[in-house]
């Protein structure tokens, strides 16, 4: 394993260095295309064909840009997964140099390897948190702003829904996303699964097929959208109580990682050399390290999954 560290290390170093290398050659091909303005820049550069040879694998592509497009951020998917690859191999080495044992180099590569997606996913679900209890004003102004328009164009309702600028919390950057998306985007199934997915609660899913049913066949939805406004306010209260079930799976998400590092600071505080040596220099002791490690990381990961089955 210690030769599996080294070729990680050093493997991570060469990618650091390559990174820093390629940036710098972007960063002079860009001041010198501005004192040119008739260079003409041909899709054959290194980024280009990394992004089109991971666009082959078609699934774990689309799921990340899925995924990069609901949260809004600004990084490509072959940027992801390079930054999940450094963080790899980066845990790898330091998981070989710390832990010295195959379990250590292993476990931890992967823990850190993980890092990147589990924070995109708990991005995610705590989004969907913030955006559940505003969902059903954001409905009962689009209703509004239907009937207004005359019950014929969604797309119009939807653009005066946001500009009006009333809606909650994050809703008001969902509703321009589904907006923008409508209308730039030739896909409208795509659209409405990046909707659905940035709210990610059966209502959600109810009010984006009825928004298909109206952009497919262009019936009115006004009696669709007034059974949906009445349930959700039936349901308003087990929502409530939904929501608190959701909050004491996030305070039980923390709890071993808080309990964890008290115990671990006592020992600190009252036995500085003992513990200095159980912890780092003894191999057990880094062996109960990753142990707490990979626990606290799967309950994180299983708070995360109770989260996303109960909304």
């Amino acid at each position: 394993m210690s030769k599996l560290s080294t070729a990680a290390a050093a493997a991570l170093l060469f990618g650091l260095l390559f990174i820093a290398l390629y940036h710098l050659f972007i960063m002079w091909s860009q001041e010198h295309s501005l004192r040119s303005k008739l260079t003409y820049c041909t899709k054959n550069g290194l980024r280009y064909r990394l992004t089109e040879r991971f666009k082959r694998y078609e699934r774990p592509h689309r799921h990340l840009s899925e995924l990069i497009e609901t949260l809004q951020w600004k990084i490509s998917p072959v940027n992801f997964v390079w930054l999940s690859c450094l963080l790899l191999l980066s845990g790898i080495a330091s998981g070989g140099i710390f832990f010295q044992s195959a379990k250590g180099t292993l476990l931890f590569g992967g823990l850190l390897g993980a890092v990147p997606y589990t924070m995109m996913r708990a991005t995610l679900v705590h989004r969907r948190m913030q955006a559940q209890m505003d969902f059903l004003p954001a409905v009962e102004l689009f209703y509004q702003c239907y009937l207004v328009t005359g019950e014929r164009q969604v797309r119009i309702a939807l653009q005066r829904t946001v500009e009006e600028r009333r809606l909650l919390g994050p809703m008001q950057s969902v509703f321009e996303q589904l907006y923008r998306n409508l209308s730039v985007r030739g896909d409208d199934d795509a659209s409405m699964r990046l909707f659905s997915s940035s709210l990610g609660h059966l209502w959600a899913d109810y009010f984006v097929n009825i928004l298909r049913v109206a952009l497919v066949e262009g019936v009115s939805i006004s009696d669709s959208l007034r059974e949906l406004l009445n349930d959700m306010r039936k349901a308003r209260l087990a929502n409530e109580q939904e929501r608190n079930r959701l909050l004491e799976i996030r305070v039980a998400n923390f709890s071993p990682l808080l309990f964890v590092t008290l115990f671990i600071a006592i020992n600190l505080r009252y036995n500085k050399d003992n513990s200095y040596f159980y912890y780092v220099i003894d191999p057990q002791g880094r062996d109960m390290l990753l142990n707490a490690a990979v626990l606290i990381f799967a309950s994180f990961l299983m708070g995360l999954w109770l989260s996303r089955k109960k909304m």
